[in-house]
């Protein structure tokens, strides 16, 4: 019995060292580690999972990134979030561990805002691109579309530096032949991120490219969607944010003569011409440009509050942006401020996002990017024997078509101010897990004020003088929308379901008022106009109101199995009050799939994490037109003399043709694309290629005046357009230790081609530049050049095939121009298309890097292929009449006959003329469009200060761009379709460096 017992006690005390060998990982040496995890600028990531590795124990992190957690000293903890690269740290022993999190370029977990819902970034089948916003905050900039160059594929943006500004964006190239701007849609809003807009409060951009991406926003989503999402309260005590950054900006110059290098090649001209010379006044010395141009400021301030519990969140933000321009009399000023709020009970959620906004530009009179070199430099500034003291030239002295900029400053005054009103409130029913049903009511207003002020004085050459007067008007427009959806969302073991349904409605209105008072009196006190419109006389008053309507009915179906397979399917219908009953709606589908290969069973590789391909087809439409196209425009203020007695009758007159069958433009896009991830995601790879085809583009082409046709050209279904194209965008990161890198290239092909322009018309021609059927729009149709005529021999051997002399009148030292037709002449029938103003292709580079608190970031931009025409050149260079020349040229003379630059002569177009194209030039470019760096200061210094992050920012903006082009400027814009390569005075890009901090409390 005693063996027996002893036995089983020696049994029992093996067991029991078996099982406390086991035991000992676990609890013989667990110790407690606390720590922060932070993302790569230092900001706390509240609600970060800390798991240990092969375990389901765990933590989450507090608001302010901190953690606690016992685990045992040889195992290794996991952490991870959202948008951030998984990390695992091994133990050691630590009881203390941070860490930081890279951000994850690839994000497949990630939540896309795809229009009245959300996807995860992996199940993605559309073309969507997504822009980190702090992309664009960290730039100086204006709007929301300023800050995306560079940053997108297919999207290209062209903007200026004048104050105020706002820039153009063009998504997959030119969809129609009236606007190219795509849709902004803001916290559900159907809105536009103008120059009211704050981008501090941006918290993420999703840019959808393709027809079955922004399908859901069917008819006015042709030219694309550009979602913006504001920034939200988070559970979490409350948090302070506040920056501050000032810019100087710094305006590009010509280069120019001064007064004695002026006078010489003048009076050459007009020797040449056998003119009298000008009595130039060679006292003077005049440069335009230091009077004009100035070191511009901006000035950019922000604050942000923002928490919440369990149950509600708040955003609390204010804005102060101020920009004094770098060219006189321009100014631009905006404050803002936003509230957005949530608050959930049960399965009922309510919330609302409101912004307020009041915004003041002084407007830029005239065009004093083109009078700089208008004025000659032998103009003084003053003249007090000029009306209003300004020097402007005299007949004989100085003779000039230019403007005095200083003086149209002074005299032409005009002001634009508008207060805003934007936002939305929504509602949500959580019946079920898996179903919600949501209401949106959106709301906008705008409070409209221009007023224009001309007072006595004059600022060119022959002016009459005008009397004082002021035009004013003071417009509404108001914007409500209703919207409901429902959505049902379930999983059916491996099949993943969402199907929406939804309506809405939105109607506009604008309504003005305006009026005009002449010959204003002046204060004796203070010698300022009353510009308001109780004083002067000869009143002028009217005013007008629009209002336009569309209803709509949509559904999507979005189908995962198994993480595989994907399949998306919209249907939109749109009811426009802009087209007649009989045309009233219309249709737009679209649907696509997608094939996560590397999901498959049978796809075993390492080296390959992600791959998907995706293709897609879907119909978009536009309704592009003013709100009464399809009706008669008549005018009721004529009067007509009828009878014996002449007596004099009121009479109205159709004065605009109207056409009741405007129907809707349509879209169809088909698009390819392929999404590729390799060495653990860290090098991704994305491509597209499209056929983007409109048909039935509502375009107003120009008839004759002697049909009676005065109100405008009448709106028709005519061109068609095809735009086919290539993206790729290339980005690779990598963390080694405490330093980080990202880069990323982007590439864009466009090729733009107008099929037809209907109407019975095959082409189009706009200054010059001709839109012709089978050619891309607007190709430049001039004269050719071949070279100069060296002596009268050549002018004499230069003849057409039946011995006629092409050019009898021409002089040693002139432009010998190509007779393509061979009729023995030079005249616009010898005009022949000679290139693009499309570039070939475009392309992005961005790139950034962080090490112990230090960041760096850079934006390159590239274009290259396109042909512009410089407006400055055609000026300078052309002699014949009277204003400033480029510095250093040196013209032919019989002296000088090794040139490319013709005769000087006065009075005289053959070498002047601007429909050649001597004038165009090479628009290739490389610009550095961005380069930043950031330094955080680290915790152990804020730690007692009640600072929780500090960073300190030193940023420059457009300072290096390599080009041939002798303009300004060739990241120019025009907005002429037909002549978008035509830099005529374009507001250029400025030179920014700027300074700012930042504080989080």
């Amino acid at each position: 019995m005693k063996t027996k017992l002893t036995h089983f006690l020696t049994k029992r005390y093996y067991l029991l060292v078996f099982f406390s060998l086991l035991l000992q990982p676990a609890f013989a040496q667990q110790i407690t580690i606390t720590g922060k995890v932070t993302g790569a600028t230092g900001e706390s990531i509240p609600f970060a999972n800390v798991l240990i590795k092969g375990t389901q124990n765990g933590t989450a992190t507090d608001f302010d990134g901190s953690f606690k957690i016992a685990a045992a000293g040889n195992q290794t903890l996991v952490f991870s979030s959202q948008g951030y690269k998984t990390t695992e740290i091994a133990i050691n022993n630590q009881t203390s561990i941070n860490v930081t999190l890279q951000e994850d370029a690839m994000k497949l977990d990630e939540i896309v805002v795809v229009g009245y819902g959300t996807q995860q970034k992996k199940d993605l089948t559309g073309a969507v691109s997504l822009v980190k916003a702090d992309e664009i905050q960290k730039r100086q900039v204006t709007t929301v579309a300023d800050g995306l160059q560079g940053l997108v594929t297919g999207v290209k943006v062209r903007g200026g530096g004048r104050p105020g500004q706002e820039a153009s964006v063009e998504i997959r190239g030119l969809k129609n032949l009236q606007n190219t701007n795509p849709l902004y849609v803001i916290d559900g809003l159907v809105t536009s991120a103008n120059r009211d807009f704050n981008p501090n409060d941006i918290e993420s951009i999703q840019v959808l490219k393709d027809a079955s991406a922004a399908a859901i926003y069917g008819s006015r989503a042709a030219n694309g969607v550009i979602i913006i999402t504001t920034k939200k309260g988070k559970k979490g005590p409350l948090q302070v944010e506040v920056s501050a950054k000032s810019s100087f900006t710094v305006m590009p110059r010509y280069d120019l003569m001064g007064t004695e290098e002026f006078a010489k090649l003048n009076n050459m001209a007009y020797d040449n011409a056998g003119f009298q010379r000008q009595n130039l006044n060679m006292a003077v010395n005049t440069d335009w440009q230091d009077a004009v141009f100035r070191t511009g400021m901006i000035q950019d301030y922000n604050a942000s509050f923002s928490g919440g519990n369990e149950n509600s969140t708040f955003f609390m933000s204010a804005n102060y942006f101020g920009n004094e321009g770098t060219v006189i009399g321009t100014d631009f000023d905006r404050i803002s401020f936003r509230v957005n709020s949530s608050g959930t009970k049960g399965i009922f959620s309510i919330g609302e996002n409101l912004a307020i906004s009041n915004s003041k530009t002084d407007e830029m009179a005239g065009n004093p990017i083109i009078d700089v070199y208008r004025m000659t430099p032998t103009i003084p500034l003053y003249d007090p024997s000029n009306p209003g003291g300004y020097g402007y030239g005299k007949q004989g002295v100085a003779d000039t078509f230019g403007t005095n900029p200083l003086a149209i400053s002074d005299f032409a005054n005009t002001t634009n101010q508008n207060f805003r009103i934007r936002g939305n409130i929504w509602s949500e029913l959580k019946f079920a897990p898996w179903l919600k049903y949501r209401f949106n009511f959106g709301y906008e207003t705008s409070f409209d004020s221009y007023k224009f002020l001309r007072k006595v004085g004059n600022w060119t050459l022959n002016q009459p003088i005008d009397p004082s007067f002021t035009d004013q008007n003071k417009g509404r427009s108001e914007t409500t929308l209703f919207e409901n959806t429902l959505t049902f969302k379930k999983e059916f073991g491996k099949h993943d379901i969402t199907v929406l349904v939804g309506q809405t409605f939105q109607k506009d209105r604008y309504d003005q008022i305006y009026g005009q008072k002449r010959n204003l009196p002046i204060n004796s006190g203070t010698g300022q106009y009353y510009d308001v419109l109780n004083q002067g006389n000869s009143p002028v008053v009217g005013g007008f109101i629009n209002e336009a309507a569309l209803a709509s009915y949509l559904g999507r179906i979005e189908y995962n199995y198994d993480n595989r397979y994907l399949l998306n399917a919209v249907l939109r219908r749109d009811g426009s009050s802009r087209f007649s009953d009989a045309n009233k709606w219309g249709n737009f589908p679209s649907v696509s799939a997608g094939w996560r290969v590397s999901n498959e069973p049978f796809f075993k590789s390492e080296f390959i994490k992600d791959l998907k391909l995706r293709a897609s087809y879907g119909e978009l439409g536009s309704g592009n037109i003013g709100n009464y196209e399809y009706k008669s425009f008549v005018n009721n203020f004529g009067q007509i003399v009828l009878g014996k007695d002449q007596t004099l009758y009121p009479s109205a007159t159709q004065v605009k043709l109207s056409n009741e069958q405007l129907r809707w433009e349509k879209l169809k896009q088909t698009n390819f694309g392929v999404d590729f991830g390799v060495l653990n995601n860290d090098l991704r790879l994305t491509a597209d290629y499209f056929i983007a085809r409109t048909e039935d583009v509502l375009f107003g082409f120009p008839i004759l005046l002697t049909t009676g046709n005065d109100g405008g050209n009448p709106i028709s279904n005519a061109a068609t357009v095809e735009n086919k194209g290539f993206e790729l965008e290339l980005a690779y990161s990598k963390k080694i230790n405490e330093f980080s890198f990202n880069a990323s290239v982007n590439f864009t092909k466009v090729n733009n081609k107008l099929v037809s322009l209907g109407n019975g018309q095959n082409e189009n021609i706009s200054g010059n530049t001709i839109t012709r059927a089978g050619l891309p729009v607007g190709m430049w149709y001039v004269l050719q050049t071949d070279g100069l005529f060296q002596n009268q021999q050549e002018i004499d051997n230069y003849k057409s095939a039946d011995g006629k002399v092409i050019m009898p009148g021409a002089v040693p030292g002139d432009i010998r121009f190509k007779d393509v037709n061979g009729d023995g002449q030079i005249s616009s029938t010898d005009k022949t298309i000679v290139g693009s103003p499309w570039p070939e292709f475009e392309m992005g580079l961005n790139a950034g890097a962080d090490y112990k608190g230090f960041d760096f970031s850079m934006n390159w931009i590239a274009s290259h292929g396109a042909t512009v025409y410089n407006g400055f050149r055609s000026v300078v260079d052309r002699f014949d009449d009277n204003s400033n020349y480029r510095a250093g040229i040196q013209p032919w003379t019989p002296e000088n006959p090794n040139t490319d630059f013709p005769r000087i002569t006065k009075g005289s177009t053959l070498n002047s003329r601007g429909d050649s194209d001597r004038f165009l030039e090479n628009g290739d470019f490389i610009r550095l469009k961005y380069i930043g760096f950031g330094y955080s200061l680290p915790q152990s210094i804020l730690k007692n200060s009640g600072i929780s992050r500090a960073r300190l920012t030193l940023s420059a903006q457009n300072i290096i761009t390599i080009t041939k082009y002798k303009g300004l400027d060739p990241e120019f814009t025009n907005g002429n379709i037909f002549e978008r390569g035509v830099d005529n005075g374009a507001f250029p890009n400025l030179k920014t460096y700027s300074f700012g901090v930042e504080f989080g409390f």
